[in-house]
């Protein structure tokens, strides 16, 4: 039997990380093995794994157990299920905040220092600095047994030194003298056996305790918008078999059975409707709040709201090949990708513990030299290990990636990946594909041309009522446009499709036919010159004209078109508003093209272009120096999507085009690429801000801290908040609105 030697990619939940250099070492580990490229994700607590054939799953998660973390395959989870770990940091918190707050007022307030009270801190203190704060001490040995450092070292390190020195003065100094008070000071001077640092290590840890359970919380709430996305779907499903209507779980259904929809129902999975017309609400998956109206024949998506009528629908696609599965995929895909500049935030971080250490060292020695005083040598030294952890750093990217793909998420806007981030900054040109992109891609009728002393609605009503039997396109937009307008439409009997030319049949006993010119001349009739001169007008225009007679007699044209969305002007204004220069990429002649691109405000046109040539034209935009973004819908637009710096498929087009895409608009609507460059650039200057305060952080913080002038609890508390920040900063982004129907959101 021959064995596959594809390389395969496994997701991970891993456990235990506690900081960025966490996730570097998980990282590096995985990198080790042969073949193997790992990405570890310190946000969404996973890893991205492509190994080659041969390694197993269990080889990877032996690894990862070898450094001191947990790994297993991803679950899934029940939508109520709260994880242990969680509740476990909520009580260490609370039990840690219950002992430390007594500790430092009683340090910070003369007033209160009753007799003893040194020895009841340390009846208060011992159970945060060595219960509460384990985690930390726990990650502190496992480094160290793996001789390696990370934030927690630090952390363990500071609150254990300031908890052993306090012992140290209390046993061995004056510090337990009876009635001895010790006034709260920025920094000590003297020989710090008089002094104690209870409040020191308990307030550390009580505020990072607070600082990692703000954060884990805030990851919950980031992660809500994928979570949502996987509780959409129905859990069963009404199907028809054997002529009997049965309800089964949703994972029994498979394709091409036929299910029912009744009003207020989801709709199971992804299928075609049968029987029945109705609204459906696909606000949660396109963040558009109007219902769209399906009719037979329309595509329905799973998860989406049947409001109106009964629905007999074929299912198309099931499980993981359904809409809804394959944007949870691409969101988590994204949320799990690493930009560049996070990278570098990596690598910075697995340097900087050790370089905290060394400035610790050198702060503590040359207090110590230029005669400081121990006591306060020692609270430099260990304010420098508290205030220069850098968490926010390694929070930065991740969070403002996993808030800002969520919200895209919500409001039907998928982004690939964070390097996309980057492409939507330096864009200049969009080019837009017309059919689909800029029109509906569904043709329309426009206008019934009777001639001299016909009427209009009976022009339409004989004409539609024979095109009823065809399936063409054009013949579909007539029937529409008929039952619209007039309601039922007559029988038609005797039906011939003549390929190519039009249709004949017989309508309450005359003899109609319709289509091209040369039809009707088979059977002797010609156009008057009015109707030629119409004929002749719409085929310039890229419209399509039928003619229509009965009864020895040319009744009239009818035109049909595909037309242009009516949202189209407003998304091109807003695309000018954003700094991108619009160009309209056609295959249709120079003419029918300008006169779209007049329509929406385009002026850059590049008509009857072959789809092979599309390639061609955005390489030839990119060789002028232009950044170029493509908007596309079709297979042939793939590889231009693939081509362009920044290629966005509309959600309605071919799995070619999206597969290509940086961006998918899940609603067909051009306002949503408005959206999506908006949301991806402020996603980016999100990053932005985050790096640049958790970097000024740590510059402005550790020289502050190595010149005495923070004190080791108040670098705990400013350390606990860069990260609350940079996690704040983030979940600004779930504020983002569109621009499409904003009550929606």
């Amino acid at each position: 039997m021959a064995t596959s030697t594809e390389p395969v990619s496994y997701d991970l939940d891993i456990g235990g990380m506690t900081c960025a250099s966490c996730a570097a070492r998980v990282e590096k580990r995985l990198n080790r093995i042969d073949g193997v490229s790992a990405s570890v994700n310190y946000a969404t607590e996973r890893a991205h794994v492509e190994a080659p054939a041969g390694v197993d799953v269990e080889d990877l998660i032996s690894e990862v157990v070898r450094t001191g973390y947990t790994a297993a395959l991803p679950r899934e989870k029940r939508a109520d299920e709260v994880d242990p770990a969680y509740l476990l940091l909520r009580l260490r918190l609370i039990v840690a905040i219950a002992l430390a707050v007594p500790v430092i007022a009683m340090a910070m307030a003369e007033p209160l220092q009753f007799a003893g009270w040194q020895w009841a801190s340390l009846i208060l203190a011992t159970p945060v600095v060595t219960w509460a704060a384990w985690p930390f001490h726990r990650a502190a040995v496992q480094n160290a047994a793996h001789r390696t450092v990370t934030m927690d070292t630090l952390i363990s390190v500071g609150v254990t030194a300031a908890y052993a020195w306090s012992l140290y003065a209390l046993f061995f100094g004056t510090a337990g003298m009876w009635g001895m008070t010790h006034p709260f000071r920025v920094i000590e001077r003297g020989d710090g056996l008089g002094s104690i640092y209870l409040e020191v290590a308990a307030g550390v840890t009580m505020f990072l305790l607070l600082g990692r359970f703000l954060e884990q919380r805030s990851k919950r709430r980031a992660g809500a918008a994928l979570r949502a996305l996987g509780e959409l779907g129905a859990k069963d499903v009404a199907v028809v078999r054997g002529g009997r209507e049965e309800r089964i779980p949703l994972a029994d259904l498979a394709v091409g059975d036929v299910f029912i929809v009744r009003p207020g129902e989801k709709i199971a999975t992804d299928g075609v409707v049968l029987e029945g017309a109705s609204a459906v609400d696909a606000s949660m998956l396109t963040g558009e709040s109007v219902p769209v109206e399906v009719h037979q024949g329309d595509a329905v998506t799973g998860a989406t709201v049947n409001i109106g009528g009964r629905l007999r629908v074929t299912a198309t696609r099931i499980g993981g090949d359904t809409q809804l599965a394959r944007i949870a995929r691409l969101v988590e895909e994204a949320q799990s990708g690493k930009a560049e500049a996070q990278r570098i935030a990596d690598r910075l971080s697995a340097v900087f513990v050790p370089i905290v250490f060394a400035i610790s060292a050198v702060t503590l020695v040359t207090w110590l030299l230029v005669g400081g005083g121990t006591a306060a040598a020692f609270t430099a030294a260990v304010a420098v290990l508290i205030i220069a952890c850098p968490c926010a750093l390694g929070l930065a990217t991740p969070m403002a990636l996993l808030v800002g793909t969520g919200r895209g998420a919500q409001l039907g806007l998928l982004i690939k990946g964070p390097e996309v981030l980057e492409s939507t900054r330096r864009v200049d040109t969009i080019v837009l594909d017309k059919t689909g992109t800029v029109t509906t891609g569904r043709m329309t009728l426009l206008e019934v041309i009777p001639a001299s002393g016909e009427d209009e609605a009976e022009v339409l009503r004989l004409t539609a009522a024979v095109e009823e039997a065809s399936e063409h396109p054009i013949a579909q937009a007539i029937v529409r446009g008929a039952t619209e307008r007039l309601g039922a439409l007559p029988a038609v009997e005797s039906f011939q499709n003549v390929q190519g030319r039009g249709v004949t049949g017989v309508v309450e006993a005359r003899a109609v036919v319709a289509g091209r010119p040369s039809l009707l001349a088979d059977w002797g009739l010609q156009l008057g010159s009015s109707l030629a001169a119409a004929f002749d007008d719409a085929e310039e225009s890229a419209r399509t004209a039928v003619a229509v007679a009965w009864d020895g007699r040319v009744r009239g044209v009818l035109i049909v078109a595909d037309q242009v969305r009516p949202s189209s002007a407003d998304a091109i204004a807003a695309l000018r508003q954003l700094g991108l220069r619009p160009v309209l990429l056609t295959g249709d002649n120079e003419r029918a093209a300008r006169r779209i691109a007049a329509a929406v405000g385009i002026d850059e046109v590049r008509a009857g272009v072959l789809p092979e040539q599309k390639v061609a034209e955005i390489v030839a935009l990119q060789q002028q120096g232009r950044r170029v973004a493509m908007v596309g819908d079709g297979v042939n637009d793939a590889a231009a999507l693939a081509q362009s710096d920044l290629g966005i498929a509309m959600g309605t087009g071919t799995d070619a085009a999206i597969e290509a895409s940086d961006l998918t608009l899940v609603r067909a609507d051009l306002r949503g690429a408005v959206d999506a460059i908006r949301l991806a650039r402020r996603t980016l200057g999100t990053i932005r801000g985050n790096l640049f305060w958790a970097l000024a952080y740590n510059v402005a913080a550790i020289p502050l801290a190595a010149l005495g002038l923070l004190n080791p609890m108040l670098a705990g508390a400013a350390m606990a908040f860069s990260s609350v920040f940079v996690v704040l900063n983030s979940l600004r982004l779930r504020r983002f609105r569109g621009a499409v129907s904003p009550a929606a959101r």
